[in-house]
C-alpha cells in the first residue's frame, strides 16, 4: 500500500485550509496552493489562531508550504496525495486536473473534495492514468471535527489506490470512512438533504392541518429523533443558509432519478420561497427563521418567523410531554406532535430503505455516514430497529401495498430487525437477506 507522507492541496478555502490542517497535524509536509501565495499564507494563520486552533503543536504550521497555482504546481511531482479543493464548478474543476495530471508523478494519488458533482463528469475525457488513480473524498465541514469522510471511486479507478486513501484516512487522519457510489450527493447529503427538505414540506402542512409552530417543529426534529439538541429543521437550516439549500434542491432537481421520491421535495414552499427571494437566508444575513437580537444590557431576545402570519414574533419555549420524548414514543403518538413526526420519519426511513444498493451496497455504511456526517445518534436501519420494523412497516401500508427496498428484503425474511448481536459481534441483514458481521470501518 502506497505510504503518503506528502500532501498537496489545492484550494486555501475553509475546506481546503482545514483538510491541509489535519494533514499537517498528522506529520505530513503539505504543499497548500490557490489562485494567490497569500491564501494559503491567511489560512495557516487562521488554523494556528484562536483559543483551540486547528494546528495542534508548535511544528503543524512548518509543515505547511503555501504557493500559487501559478508559479508552483510543478512542485506536487513530489506529493503522494494531491487533493482538490477549489470551487464546486465542474469547468473549474476539469481545468485543474488537465493542469494536474501533466504535472504529477506516476501512481500519484489524486482526489476531488465534490459535495455532489459527480465524478464520471470530473474525469470525462481525461486521461486513463488519471482515472485509475482518482477517488471522491468527500470531507465534512469543518474537517477537524468532523468524523466523516465519502470515498467514492469512479468508473476506473484501481482497488489499491481506494485502498491507499482508506487506510490514510482513517488509520492516519482518524476518519471514519464511508465507502459510497458515484450517485448524486453520494450517501449522507443525499439522505440528509432529503430529511431537510422533506421537512419544510411536512412542517408547513402540519402548521396549516393541526397547528404546529416553528418552535415546537425544531423540538420535535432535535432530541426526540436522536438529532443533536439545537439541530432541529429550521434552526439547522438556519445554519447551512437558504441559498445553499436552493442550490442543493436544484442540484438534485436536475440530476435524481426520475423516479425518485425525492424528487416532490426538491422545490421550496412557496412561503419559503418568499424568504429565499428577499434574502432572509439565515445566520449569515442576520436572520431567516430565527433572528437572535442582543440588547445593549446584554440581555438578548430571540424572534421567530411566523410561516403562517409571515410576521416576526417573539420565540415560545415548547415543551414535550415525556412520552414524545423518544423516537418509539413519538412515533406511536396519536396526536399533532405524533402525526407530523412519524410523517417525516416514515418518509425519510423508506427513502433511505430504498436506496440500497443504488448508494451503497450495505446498510452499514448508510447508517455510518449519517452518524458521522449528520451527528445523528442513531442511522436510519438503526432508528428503523428502534421504533421496530413491524410497527413502521404497517405505517406504511397505510398509504403504500408495499415496502421499499430494504424493508420488503426484511418483511420477506424471519429477521424482524436489521442488525442482531452474533457470537460476541455485530452482524447485519444485506441486500441478499443474508447475514454479514459488521466490520470496522477502512
Amino acid at each position: 500500500m502506497k505510504d503518503i507522507k506528502r500532501v498537496a492541496v489545492l484550494g486555501a478555502g475553509t475546506m481546503g485550509g482545514g483538510i491541509a490542517g489535519i494533514c499537517a497535524n498528522a506529520g505530513c509536509e503539505v504543499l497548500l496552493l490557490d489562485v494567490e501565495r497569500g491564501a494559503g499564507e491567511a489560512a495557516r494563520r487562521r488554523l494556528a489562531a484562536g483559543r483551540s486552533p486547528v494546528l495542534r503543536d508548535a511544528e503543524s504550521p512548518e509543515r505547511i508550504t503555501c504557493g500559487s497555482f501559478a508559479d508552483d504546481l510543478g512542485k506536487i511531482a513530489d506529493c503522494d496525495w494531491i487533493c482538490e479543493a477549489v470551487v464546486e464548478d465542474l469547468s473549474v474543476k476539469r481545468e485543474m486536473f488537465s493542469r494536474v495530471e501533466a504535472a504529477r508523478a506516476d501512481g500519484a494519488l489524486l482526489s476531488t473534495n465534490t459535495s455532489g458533482i459527480p465524478l464520471r463528469d470530473i474525469c470525462a475525457g481525461l486521461p486513463e492514468r488519471l482515472q485509475r488513480d482518482i477517488a471522491v473524498t468527500h470531507f465534512f465541514n469543518p474537517a477537524h471535527l468532523m468524523k466523516l469522510v465519502e470515498l467514492v471511486p469512479g468508473e476506473r479507478t484501481r482497488r489499491e489506490t481506494l485502498d491507499a486513501l482508506a487506510g490514510f484516512l482513517g488509520n492516519r487522519l482518524g476518519k471514519g470512512v464511508v465507502h459510497a457510489k458515484d450517485t448524486v450527493n453520494f450517501i449522507a447529503n443525499r439522505i440528509g438533504c432529503f430529511w431537510m427538505l422533506a421537512g419544510l414540506h411536512l412542517a408547513e402542512k402540519a402548521m396549516r392541518e393541526d397547528g404546529l409552530n416553528t418552535e415546537t417543529v425544531d423540538r420535535l426534529t432535535s432530541v426526540p429523533l436522536g438529532l443533536p439538541p439545537g439541530a432541529g429543521l429550521y434552526g439547522l437550516i438556519d445554519l447551512i443558509g437558504l441559498d445553499v439549500m436552493f442550490n442543493v434542491g436544484a442540484n438534485l432537481d436536475a440530476n435524481l432519478p426520475a423516479n425518485d421520491a425525492g424528487r416532490r421535495f426538491t422545490a421550496f414552499t412557496d412561503r419559503v420561497q418568499r424568504l429565499y427571494e428577499r434574502g432572509q437566508l439565515g445566520r449569515k444575513t442576520g436572520g431567516g427563521f430565527y433572528q437572535l437580537t442582543r440588547h445593549d444590557d446584554g440581555s438578548r431576545t430571540l424572534r421567530v418567523f411566523d410561516l403562517h402570519s409571515e410576521h416576526w414574533r417573539t420565540a415560545e419555549k415548547p415543551e414535550l410531554p415525556p412520552d414524545q420524548q423518544t423516537l418509539p414514543g413519538l412515533f406511536a403518538s396519536d396526536n399533532a406532535n405524533g402525526r407530523f413526526a412519524r410523517e417525516l420519519v416514515t418518509e425519510t426511513l423508506c427513502y433511505a430503505a430504498g436506496l440500497v444498493p443504488e448508494i451503497s451496497d450495505d446498510i452499514v455504511n448508510i447508517d455510518r455516514a449519517m452518524r458521522w456526517g449528520f451527528n445523528w445518534q442513531r442511522g436510519p436501519f438503526e432508528m428503523i430497529d428502534q421504533i421496530g420494523a413491524p410497527r413502521l412497516i404497517a405505517e406504511i401500508k397505510r398509504a403504500s401495498p408495499e415496502p421499499p427496498g430494504m424493508l420488503r428484503v426484511l418483511e420477506g425474511g424471519a429477521g424482524r430487525a436489521f442488525y442482531r448481536d452474533a457470537g460476541g459481534g455485530r452482524e447485519y441483514l444485506t441486500a441478499a437477506g443474508d447475514w454479514a458481521a459488521v466490520q470496522e470501518s477502512v
